[in-house]
């Protein structure tokens, strides 16, 4: 008797692994602050206090110190100090991320326009989610080193038409950006706060045969992140209380 093998369909390729996701950048490669020198600055004050460190060593790494570009540069300078190893139990350090993440409004809150003129916002102002400045044949200043963040993010969309965009922000704040220089410069000094609650401004936009510039203001801090964080604290008890007292 004959037996027919049943149909065997042929097996369902394996799914294609996915693409290993692009590695965070180490700490030790971000670019260096104004902030983070002078932080090494200090502590090797200290160590000069202490004696640890000749006068001239002190000079020597002080000068290293504002010649280094990336944060691990600047930790050669304090690592046989004990600075440099009582800091290895703070928790770890997230930079902000290089794309918003919270809700942004596709209309801008604030235009900033220069037109064969020139336009300034500084001084103690109110910064909106969303910030477009156009420079056309003008320049236009942002400058937030003094501003009130009333939210944690902040985009300005820059566009530079034979003109430029200048932007300023405190030390202490984020500072990320992305942009098109077309016959011209974009450019956009990465900024990370060791604060977790600090603003962070994102600028993109185009630059074309003119300049966008957005760097921090050296000495320029934000005063309120700690007086926000406290009124947040504040208000998470004030609604737990209320909640206790209307059982």
């Amino acid at each position: 008797m004959d037996l027919q093998k049943p149909d065997q369909k042929p097996a369902a390729p394996a799914p294609a692994a996915p693409a290993p996701a692009a590695p965070a950048p180490a700490v030790a490669d971000l670019r260096a602050s104004d902030a983070d020198r002078d932080r090494i600055a200090d502590i090797l004050r200290e160590a000069l206090a202490e004696g640890r460190l000749s006068a001239d060593e002190h000079a020597e790494r002080v000068e290293g110190v504002l010649s280094a570009k990336t944060v691990g540069e600047l930790e050669v300078f304090i690592r046989d100090l004990p600075a440099a190893h009582q800091r290895v139990s703070a928790p770890p350090w997230t930079p902000a991320p290089n794309r918003p993440t919270d809700a942004i409004p596709p209309d801008p809150e604030d235009n900033v326009v220069a037109v064969f003129s020139a336009a300034v916002r500084k001084g103690r102002w109110r910064a909106g989610r969303r910030i477009h400045a156009y420079a056309v044949f003008g320049s236009v200043e942002i400058d937030l080193s003094e501003a009130i963040f009333e939210y944690r993010q902040v985009v300005i969309k820059a566009f530079s038409l034979f003109g430029s965009v200048e932007v300023r922000v405190p030390e202490n704040i984020s500072l990320r950006g992305t942009g098109v220089g077309v016959l011209g410069d974009f450019q956009v000094d990465t900024l990370d706060s060791a604060e977790p609650d600090a603003p962070v401004v994102y600028v993109d936009g185009w630059a074309v045969l003119g300049s966008v510039d957005a760097k921090p203001r050296r000495g320029k801090l934000v005063a309120d992140i700690l007086d926000r964080v406290q009124r947040a604290v504040d208000r998470k008890v004030d609604r737990s209380l209320r909640k206790h007292l209307d059982r």
